[in-house]
């Protein structure tokens, strides 16, 4: 299982960023993705899920207006549309999935927001 996530970097206030996870090694449809983040100093904290088919999606309320949380089957990937950003969304994001053989991860991409 491999997962990559890409679409970071350095945004001002109010931008937008949308990251990608590119995701290999097992029958990407069947899965529910998740998006985590961590900010310096906090613990990974859970920001969107969605499920196999892609119908159903549940966000963390701080960001719920803000983000969207999509998936290509298709193409084995997984987005994050994050709008509005704000300097408290500044953290490391990260793809995951839950498989039978258990949790795995990506390494990560971080989202800087500044002025």
């Amino acid at each position: 299982v491999q997962l990559l996530e890409s679409g970071g970097g350095l945004v001002q206030p109010g931008g937008s960023l949308r990251l990608s996870c590119a995701a290999s090694g097992f029958t990407f449809s069947n899965y529910a993705m998740s998006w985590y983040r961590q900010a310096p100093g906090k613990e990974r904290e859970l920001v969107a899920v969605i499920n196999g088919a892609g119908g159903s999606t549940h966000y963390e309320d701080s960001v719920k207006g803000r983000f969207t949380i999509s998936r290509d089957n298709a193409k084995n990937t997984v987005s994050l549309q994050m709008n509005s950003l704000s300097p408290e969304d500044t953290a490391v994001y990260y793809c995951k999935t839950r498989i039978w053989t258990g949790d795995y991860w990506g390494q990560g991409t971080q989202v800087t927001v500044s002025s």
